[in-house]
């Protein structure tokens, strides 16, 4: 016995840390029961949850108990370093009663440890059910529902309007080639009226449309005569934004084509579609215009549909507003598409939809109809 260990030694050190833990893990007393007592734990569960216990709660007293088991039996605890002079007692009975006490006192610190943990374990799943469950009691979140864009509404007006009248709906590419966008439609190139009309253009030669006049090109290729038909859709054109104008709006164009098709059926046309879109009261008026691609043409006017052509803000006091431009189609766009003009006529017409809708709805910035603000696109409800 070279250093004079005995099993007094061992057994006052090893009673001393016996008593420490006591003391330490009297906080966590309550999580230990009898294993056999079924009533045990959901008895604590309940006692928890009138104590508003948590799940913040119970996670760190988990934390804190690992912590006190590895302070206390872990691998550099000062209970490894008593284990270890269990060989150094000499006598061998000396010995193994030693051996025997410090077993039974590590049992014991082990076991509270155990059963404290797994009961942790157990409250914490129940914590964490408990608030991710669903209270199917409660009532349930309504969908919102969404409706239509203004635009939409005053198009799909517009288009049923039109297949009542026998027009079909034909819809097209938005990105062109030249040919499409000017020369089909009689604008060459360096024509002034390129100008007006002038658009975005891509680094390959193609360009945005500007109309929608060339969804009626490549319809009259793919159909031939006769033809009637409207194009609804977006176009493009290069305006700087202002109340009145931009970059990007919303037009249809109506297009019939057939044998015998005169400026009469035109005028009957426009009168019929706005008598059915603002009333049986509506007037129209046509008044001389250019266009390159319809000769004649002309622009077309209506009845201002608040006053009754009394004169108001909306149409300016002149009883008036404006709305389209139309005419006969010019005999090189027929050409242009393969349709004999000694054999077939047409006419066609065109007007914003974004400007309509400003009118109809009361707007003073047709703005107002690109940029998806909730509280002004919730009053179409």
């Amino acid at each position: 016995m070279a250093d004079g260990t005995t099993f007094e030694d061992l057994k006052t050190q090893a009673n001393a840390i016996n008593e420490a833990f006591g003391q330490q893990f009297k906080r966590f007393e309550h999580f230990v029961g009898d294993p056999l007592d079924v009533n045990f734990l959901p008895d604590l569960i309940s006692k928890l949850e009138r104590e508003n216990y948590s799940l913040k709660d119970a996670e760190t007293d988990l934390r804190q108990l690992s912590e006190l088991r590895v302070r206390f039996i872990g691998k550099k605890s000062e209970w490894v370093a008593t284990k270890k002079k269990i060989g150094k007692i000499a006598d061998g009975e000396q010995r193994s009663w030693a051996g025997q006490h410090l077993l039974v006192i590590e049992v014991s610190i082990t076991d509270r440890l155990e059963y404290a943990r797994l009961n942790l374990e157990i409250i914490i799943d129940n914590l964490r059910t408990q608030r991710e469950a669903l209270d199917v009691t409660l009532p349930g979140r309504r969908p919102r529902r969404g409706h239509l864009h203004p635009i939409t509404i005053v198009r799909e007006r517009i288009e049923d309007i039109f297949v009542s009248l026998g027009y079909a709906i034909e819809d097209g590419r938005e990105i062109e080639t030249d040919f499409y966008n000017f020369d089909a439609l009689n604008i060459p190139e360096n024509h002034p009226a390129r100008a007006s009309q002038d658009t975005f253009y891509t680094t390959d030669g193609f360009a945005l449309r500007s109309q929608t006049s060339t969804v009626q090109i490549h319809a009259m290729q793919r159909r031939g005569a006769p033809l009637r038909m409207i194009a609804p859709g977006r176009v493009f054109r290069r305006d700087t934004p202002d109340p009145t104008h931009n970059p990007m709006f919303f037009q249809v164009e109506g297009l019939c084509v057939d044998r015998g098709i005169s400026m009469a059926h035109l005028k009957g046309t426009v009168a019929e579609f706005l008598r059915r879109m603002f009333g049986a009261q509506t007037v129209t008026r046509f008044r001389p215009s250019y266009f390159p691609f319809t000769e004649p043409s002309a622009e077309f006017d209506f009845s201002c549909f608040k006053c009754g052509g009394a004169g108001c803000r909306i149409c300016k006091n002149s009883g008036w507003i404006e709305l389209g431009g139309s005419g006969m189609v010019h005999p090189n766009v027929l050409r242009a598409v393969g349709i004999n003009p000694e054999e077939f006529s047409g006419f066609a017409f065109g007007l914003g939809i974004d400007r309509m809708v400003a009118l109809m709805y009361g707007l003073d910035d047709i703005r107002l109809l690109f940029e998806n603000d909730m509280r002004f696109l919730e009053q179409f409800d």
